[in-house]
Order: structure tokens, then sequence, then C-alpha cells
């Protein structure tokens, strides 16, 4: 396939697509998408890798949720990484909106996955969200990684632009989804990073993007969070899309 988008985070395997995946899947062949479906829990890893071995132009994530903490298995998780089209960590941090009360538990387990990310040389592909009380988890995240030997994507990124520097001064980049499509403060947050730091996602079966909106997402659609970007950045579509998909094969080494 000759690939000239690619969707860094999506969830192929979701329930939502369990009546025509095959068509989905077609249309993202059709536009020239590769995508990397990212594993949530043990299950949702082994479910991603198993989507790779069926269609080529696919890649995995094998990590543990900030909701999914009780699937952790070290022992489980080393192994998958041993395939060959397992491309990053994740996705894997700190959720304080959604579950504050397993704030020490997150923490045990995302230090785990940091050090499988250390020691298999993978990316890491971070989940962060800040508490509803202004909890930042951007900031702990950092303080967990900032002297640690691992680099990789901030996914979906909604910090600040001092988030941004933060993670962009430690080798992470950002990645943006649909919502820069109708929510314009993520404007200033995408004109910020810089053009090799910068990647295109859906995060699909979530956030379709205009004029998708309301939809279920899919991954055929980060040709609208693309264009967005083109149109923030200044540049026309084919130069965008080659500048995100020099920046995925980098990263994640596809």
């Amino acid at each position: 396939m000759n690939t000239r988008y690619i969707d860094i985070h999506c969830h192929g395997y979701f329930k939502d697509y369990a009546e025509d995946r095959e068509d989905m899947m077609a249309r993202a062949k059709e536009a020239s998408i590769s995508m990397i479906h990212v594993g949530t829990g043990l299950e949702t890893s082994q479910q991603a890798i198993a989507l790779t071995e069926t269609y080529p132009n696919n890649y995995a994530t094998i990590g543990i949720h900030p909701a999914d903490l009780e699937t952790y298995s070290e022992q489980e998780f080393t192994k998958l990484l041993e395939h060959k089209r397992v491309v990053a960590i994740g996705e894997c941090g700190l959720d304080y909106f959604h579950h504050p009360e397993t704030e020490a538990t997150q923490r045990e387990i995302f230090e785990k996955q940091i050090a499988l990310a250390e020691n298999s040389r993978k990316p890491l592909m971070l989940h962060i969200r800040d508490g509803k009380n202004g909890e930042s988890a951007y900031k702990d995240v950092y303080d967990m990684l900032k002297n640690r030997d691992v680099t990789g994507n901030v996914h979906f990124f909604a910090g600040t632009k001092d988030d941004a520097r933060n993670f962009l001064d430690l080798g992470f980049t950002c990645s943006f989804t649909g919502v820069i499509t109708f929510a314009r403060e993520y404007k200033e947050l995408v004109e910020y990073i810089p053009d090799n730091m910068i990647h295109a996602e859906t995060d699909a079966p979530f956030v379709a993007p205009v004029p998708e909106r309301g939809k279920r997402n899919e991954p055929a659609f980060v040709i609208h969070v693309i264009e967005k970007m083109a149109e923030i950045k200044g540049y026309s579509l084919d130069k965008m899309a080659e500048i995100l998909k020099e920046n995925a094969e980098r990263v994640f080494k596809i």
C-alpha cells in the first residue's frame, strides 16, 4: 500500500465496528491511510495486534489505560512486545478527570509501563487528563518522565502551552484529534507545536471531526484533521500530509 496519511491513534477493534469493520478498513485503504490501533488493556492490546495480522497497513500499541489497571501483566506484555507490528507502549498515563479515586494505582501501573518502554526502546503513547478541580495530570506525568530515558507522544493533547513546552523539551510529540475542527481554543496550540513534533489522529470511534461530527468516527476521517492542521499552519494539504507521515515514521519506526 502506498500510504499517504497516517492516523496515529485509533481503536479499530472496538465493538462499534462489529457490523462493518471490513468496510471501515476498506475505506481507509482506499484513501491511502495507515493506522495505529491503540490498546487500552491486555485483551484490547491483543485485539489491536490481531488487526495488524489481517490488515497489512496497520500497526498496534500495547498498554494499560487508567481505566483498565487490573489487566496489567508484565509477563504478558513483555511477550506481546515481541510482535513485529507493535510500535509503542500505551495508551498509558494518568487520568484525574474520570478516575481520580485510583490515582495511586494509576501511578504504580504507569511506572511499570515507563520501565517497559525504557527496556524495549519503544515510545510511549500517553493518555493524560487533568482533574475537574485543576489537579494537573500533565505536570505529574512530566515529573515522572523528566529523568527517564524514554520518549513518545502525548495523545489527544489538551494541556496548556506550558505543558506542551515541557513535553517537547523531553522529546515528546503532541497529537490532535477532530476536536481541532470545531474547538477554537486548539488553534494556538496547533500553531505552537513545531512541524516536526506534531501528529494527526482520530481516536476513533470517538470525536468525529467536522463535517462528520455526530457520526461514529473512523480512521478515514483523519483527512479532515489534516486539512484543518494545514489550514492553521498555512500549508497545502500535500505538504502537511508529508510532514505528518515523516513524523509518524520517525517516532514509531514504521
